[in-house]
């Protein structure tokens, strides 16, 4: 599996520089316009240059999602944005709709495109014509099986390449078309502006009974009747890569540099094949998350039968290694840890490694007993060696259920 691409998200620098030191051979990300998730996870022009500048000296790749569906005068102004990312050099960018590919072909030549899984492309003929439209790869949609992959890679040409989403959240309406939010809050997920009602409670009402609701109960009284599992395949990526895809792409342009970190760093251990599975799963169990799910890869769900639809992690994020002091390390924190706790470190070269907080000090080099205040820099003593960029979190549960 080491010739598969394991490809990140990042919705800021902070993610970008996580993902590309956790292992991820790609990156990608949103820009200024058409992008599909919120202004908080976009680069502006001057920031996106120099992600691909970063990108480029990790010889990495950046693709920049240009996947919303657009209206007339955004098409108007595509063209002259096209040629921006070709210019700044963008590896390729990810394009749902039709008449965004024939425009961004006409402006932008040399930019490679790859076909969003919004397009819900799931079949051998709609594959070909995206590449003879000039696509470089497709993003398969999520509802499909090992099986149907296989067949619609023995169908399809070569050098079309293939990716799958391997890890994160997913949709209720799986390849991503989805007009809940539209219909309830007037803000459509195809636009980028989704208000997620599917993570909604719900009740049942009778017609004649208008105002009596009866909670509709799943388990020990959790309500999330339409909420999805989050994808995790981690336990069979070899028959994925087997149906012949070449590309791993993790959900994610919304989390944290901390989830970016881990879940990449887990998925990169399990592509090298040097790290146990379980070992990784406990990893993956120490982000926040919903019940994992094998998707639809197998046919129907493979799943824990109980969705509460509630978010969990075993760890809390703490801090960040900034670099080295005289006499300890310069962290910042994120959240609330003291001295004598013993915290975990999430590195490149390590998974789980134990971490004892023997000193604080604030930056005025006075002794704190614990870090409370938020994204203060500290110089922090430990019985361990660190490296900038590690994070460390504290462990505080056990949700192994998830699996």
């Amino acid at each position: 599996m080491k010739e598969v691409e394991l490809l990140a998200p990042a919705g800021d620098e902070e993610s970008l520089r996580a993902s590309l030191r956790f292992g991820a051979n790609a990156v990608y990300i949103g820009g200024e316009m058409l992008q599909l998730r919120s202004d908080q996870a976009a680069f502006d022009r001057h920031s996106l240059v120099n992600a691909v500048a970063m990108v480029h000296q990790a010889h990495r790749k950046l693709y920049v999602t240009v996947n919303s569906f657009p209206t007339d005068r955004e098409l108007d102004l595509l063209p002259e944005y096209s040629l921006f990312l070709q210019k700044a050099g963008v590896d390729a960018v990810i394009v749902s709709d039709l008449g965004s590919i024939a425009v961004i072909k006409k402006a932008a030549p040399d930019l490679a495109i790859h076909v969003s899984t919004q397009a819900n492309c799931c079949n051998s003929q709609a594959a070909t014509v995206y590449y003879q439209l000039g696509a470089q790869r497709v993003v398969l949609a999520r509802e499909m099986t090992l099986e149907q992959i296989a067949r619609l890679r023995d169908k399809t040409p070569p050098d079309l390449e293939l990716e799958a989403f391997v890890h994160g959240a997913m949709c209720m309406a799986y390849s991503g078309r989805c007009l809940i939010s539209s219909y309830l809050n007037g803000r459509s997920g195809n636009r980028g502006e989704c208000t997620q009602p599917c993570r909604w409670g719900y009740a049942l009402m009778e017609q004649k009974r208008p105002d009596e609701y009866f909670s509709v109960e799943e388990n020990n009284g959790k309500t999330a009747i339409l909420s999805s599992h989050d994808l995790c395949c981690i336990d069979f990526l070899d028959q994925i890569a087997n149906a012949g895809v070449s590309s791993f792409k993790i959900e994610g342009r919304m989390k944290s540099a901390n989830y970016v970190a881990t879940v990449v760093n887990a998925y990169r251990h399990a592509i090298d094949g040097d790290v146990r599975i379980d070992l990784l799963k406990r990893e993956l169990n120490s982000v926040s998350h919903r019940p994992f799910s094998s998707g639809f890869y197998f046919g129907r769900e493979q799943t824990n039968p109980y969705n509460d639809g509630v978010y969990r992690s075993d760890c809390r994020f703490v801090a960040v290694v900034m670099g080295k002091s005289a006499d300890g390390y310069i962290v910042q924190q994120r959240n609330r840890f003291s001295v004598g706790d013993e915290l975990e470190r999430v590195s490149p070269d390590t998974v789980g490694e134990k971490v004892r907080v023997l000193a604080l000090f604030n930056e005025a080099h006075e002794p704190v007993t614990d870090a409370k205040l938020v994204e203060e820099k500290l110089t922090l003593v430990c019985d361990s060696v660190l490296e900038p960029g590690d994070i460390l979190r504290l462990r505080i549960s056990s949700c192994q259920e998830s699996f």
